[in-house]
């Protein structure tokens, strides 16, 4: 046996045997969650308010597939035996409701301003979305229980709407500030 097959070999143990690797990633994918969460909340908020516009039409099947990408998360948490850390998904919500809070230039209405915010926000949080599908990804290179097939499509379509929210933030950016 190789030293790499071995190496393999340790890894796909200390992952499939419930050992310290699959506790380090189950808090991992607790925090994705967390961050689907909000990610979530948000662009069906921001999909919403622009509804009626170009903007709302880009921005809502953008919405449906994060609600399931985070749903994609879910399955696979199952799928590993991972518990749903619920305090962490309360959180992902709470943090997004916080994040309204934020100054904007103005006190009653919406500012212009905030809709950049939002799409640089939503564009992190797609591509936190798409380093937590490289992890997977790579993992299933030893582990059966994931779909490397699965992964490879959700990091496609991660990178698709990722090249949307940031066309739409560079489109606002220079509406508002131009």
């Amino acid at each position: 046996m190789t030293a790499e097959q071995s190496s393999r070999t340790a890894h796909s143990d200390r992952t499939h045997d419930g050992g310290p690797a699959l506790a380090l990633l189950g808090i991992y994918l607790n925090d994705h969650l967390m961050g689907a969460t909000g990610g979530v909340e948000r662009i069906r908020r921001l999909a919403r308010t622009a509804r009626g516009t170009d903007l709302g039409a880009a921005l809502e099947p953008v919405a449906a597939e994060i609600a399931e990408d985070r749903a994609a998360l879910l399955a696979i948490m199952r799928d590993l035996g991972l518990p749903v850390r619920r305090y962490k998904v309360v959180a992902g919500w709470a943090a997004e409701k916080a994040g309204l809070l934020k100054t904007n230039g103005r006190l009653v209405r919406r500012s212009p301003l905030s809709t950049v915010v939002e799409l640089e926000v939503l564009g992190a949080t797609v591509e936190g979305k798409a380093a937590g599908w490289q992890v997977l990804r790579r993992l299933a290179e030893t582990d059966p229980r994931l779909d490397a097939h699965r992964l490879d499509a959700l990091l496609e379509r991660a990178a698709r709407q990722g090249q949307t929210l940031e066309d739409w933030r560079v489109r606002r950016a220079v509406e508002v500030f131009g």
